[in-house]
């Protein structure tokens, strides 16, 4: 049986300590236990997945991600190319 290394554990500690306290969302296993994805009210999504590296042992792997916030209205600048004038 491999053993998944503890400091696989301890990113994924951390990654939870960020949770701590939140409300959740919505939390969501895939039907094969690989990956456990946890969505918080303010747009925070983390995701605990288990994968095999190159050699076939198991990793423990987290992302915290957080969605793009509205920026409302956004000013656009167009540069026109050197040599011509508007």
């Amino acid at each position: 049986m491999n053993q998944v290394p503890l400091q696989d554990f301890r990113r994924v500690a951390e990654a939870l300590a960020q949770l701590r306290g939140q409300p959740i969302l919505q939390a969501v296993m895939r039907s094969d236990f690989r990956q456990l994805r946890i969505e918080l009210p303010d747009g925070l999504i983390t995701v605990i997945s288990v994968n095999l590296d190159e050699s076939g042992h198991p990793r423990l792997e987290v992302d915290v991600v957080r969605q793009a916030r509205d920026k409302g209205k956004q000013l656009e600048v167009r540069f026109e190319p050197s040599g011509q004038t508007a």
